[in-house]
């Protein structure tokens, strides 16, 4: 979900990268409505799991004998990934202003195309798609637009279905460009976060740029609303308005804390208490990265059941404690984007990169 110049190849990773760089003879081209992509197989495409160890904590995380799979590649900036109850993922290209269905074999295939802008004006920009999904309680597809400048949610699991547009202005003015978003299940409110990074120049002064604040937002009773009904605009609520990328977003299992990352200029994740209302106070640094020198920045973020946090980083996945402490970091070949938890057991991590899709089974199930 950061902005697509920071997409860079980690050099530190050189075993790794030479494990996964080369697609196998088993690989099978296909070609979708706008790009060509491989589904990949074979020994070529997995490797062991190389970790930064920050704290022997990390071991009851990650398997001894993990190794991280590459399950589909040839994109270019994929984002978003979230797991289907029928078996099988969605996520979001961004550049080819796509969503796309990932099978557990592998199998890619167009989900839906456009997602993001529809002007009949030429995007201008490099991010013209949709970016962060999440499923409601309900199980719909929630979807922070992006280049669309709204949220909506799918009524169906029909990619020609009803849409629902969630929100898409504050206080008359519309929205940036959301990003990521998570539900707060106690209430049925939806949080998300809207960055500049789906306009054209993605920067704080883009000429349709029209709020003054890079902020976080709340819209109350969200699975509530009904299929087809216009955004309840006066009830969107502005609870943070402090980091200048606040990117990635996700609840403690208790959810009497919500977390938000900021991409840049600092490389920080916060912390704050959520209060009965929805509101949010007590914010402060979870962990600062800033001086990190990996490639790559705050970006998706996800919890476990047991409260530790995964979230995209310099160098791969960092993952943390509920109280900020740092286990480790899954190093990774690529600069990524997002991730999210998927099958029966929800211990399989979907890692959606610069160009690939990647796997990793854990030993804790997803929250």
């Amino acid at each position: 979900m950061r902005s697509m110049k920071m997409l860079q190849a980690s050099a530190l990773l050189v075993v790794l990268i030479q494990s996964l760089s080369v697609v196998d003879a088993g690989a099978r081209k296909v070609t979708g409505t706008e790009g060509i992509f491989l589904t990949v197989s074979g020994s070529e495409n997995t490797a062991p799991v190389k970790v930064d160890r920050r704290d022997a904590g990390i071991d009851a995380i990650v398997p001894a004998n993990a190794t991280v799979e590459r399950v589909a590649t040839g994109f270019t900036w994929i984002e978003g990934p979230v797991w289907i109850p029928a078996s099988y993922l969605l996520f979001a290209e961004i550049t080819s202003n796509s969503i796309r269905k990932l099978t557990p074999d592998g199998t890619v295939s167009i989900f839906m195309q456009p997602s993001g802008y529809k002007g009949a004006a030429p995007y201008g920009g490099k991010e013209p798609g949709s970016n962060g999904m999440t499923l409601d309680p309900k199980g719909r597809l929630t979807v922070a637009g992006h280049a669309q400048r709204d949220v909506w949610r799918l009524e169906t699991m029909d990619p020609k279905g009803q849409v629902t547009v969630l929100a898409d202005s504050y206080q008359g003015k519309k929205l940036n460009s959301p990003n990521d978003l998570v539900y707060r299940k106690s209430d049925g409110s939806l949080y998300f976060t809207d960055p500049p990074y789906g306009l054209p120049t993605q920067h704080d002064d883009d000429p349709i740029k029209e709020l003054q604040m890079n902020g976080v937002f709340r819209i109350p009773n969200a699975v509530s609303q009904k299929p087809g009904s216009a955004p309840a605009r006066d009830q969107l609520q502005l609870v943070s308005k402090d980091l200048t990328r606040p990117n990635g977003i996700a609840f403690s299992p208790d959810e009497k804390y919500l977390y938000v990352n900021n991409s840049e200029p600092k490389k920080i994740w916060m912390r704050y208490r959520v209060e009965k209302d929805g509101s949010l106070t007590e914010g402060k640094v979870f962990y600062d990265a800033t001086s990190e020198k990996r490639p790559g920045s705050p970006d998706g973020m996800k919890v476990d059941r047991l409260g530790n946090i995964y979230s995209t980083g310099p160098g791969g996945i960092w993952i943390f404690t509920s109280e900020g402490k740092p286990l480790g970091v899954i190093l990774m070949p690529e600069t990524t984007a997002n991730l999210n938890w998927a099958g029966p057991d929800r211990k399989t991590l979907y890692i959606t990169a610069s160009s690939s899709i990647y796997r990793i089974t854990l030993k804790i199930p997803g929250a």
